[in-house]
């Protein structure tokens, strides 16, 4: 998992982040997968790119991009996150592991013209590099207030399982790709 604060688990327990219930979820359907927790609080994609050899030395069979976020939140062109992504994808594709985009939204405080843009990066990016593509990770979970912690951004313990049941059929098709079945 190569990502930000909502790969990372902000604001919970270990156990209740992202990987670890993505983990707990892959092994209740028989994969038994490792997922390795490489996301940092406040990372951008150019923060994700300077640290993917970091990722990419554990050699993943696959890896699930998670990033853009912070891009977002913070106004950042939509030409360098692109740039950003694009270097990271082709790197994985090197790399031989299987890949997994999560698309991320742009707050709407940036206009209708930035938010088209910034999701057009994702599938844009997933259809270059033929990598499997989950349009928004938050789906579900984003402007539900029970789902999320008090900041309003990050999911609370709750919301990640919301994620999770709704990204699992995404990676297990991935992993089943990636052992060619």
């Amino acid at each position: 998992m190569l990502g930000d604060s909502l790969t990372a688990g902000y604001g919970l327990p270990r156990e209740d982040a992202f990987p670890a219930r993505l983990e707990a979820a892959l092994r209740a359907e028989g994969h038994a997968w490792q997922v390795i927790d490489a996301g940092i609080s406040g990372d951008t994609s150019a923060g994700g790119l300077a640290r993917l050899d970091w990722v990419l030395a554990d050699e993943p069979e696959v890896v699930i991009v998670e990033l853009g976020a912070n891009d977002g939140l913070r106004g950042l062109p939509t030409d360098q996150m692109e740039s950003n992504l694009d270097a990271i994808l082709t790197r994985i594709g090197e790399s031989g592991a299987a890949t997994l985009l999560a698309g991320m939204r742009a707050p709407a405080n940036f206009g209708a013209e930035y938010e088209a843009a910034f999701h057009a990066v994702y599938e844009r990016l997933a259809g270059k590099h033929g990598v499997a593509f989950y349009p928004f990770f938050l789906e579900g979970v984003a402007m539900e207030p029970a789902l999320n912690q008090g900041d309003g951004i990050h999911p609370n313990a709750a919301g990640v399982a919301e994620i999770v049941r709704r990204i699992v059929p995404h990676v297990v098709a991935v992993i089943a790709r990636r052992k060619g079945g």
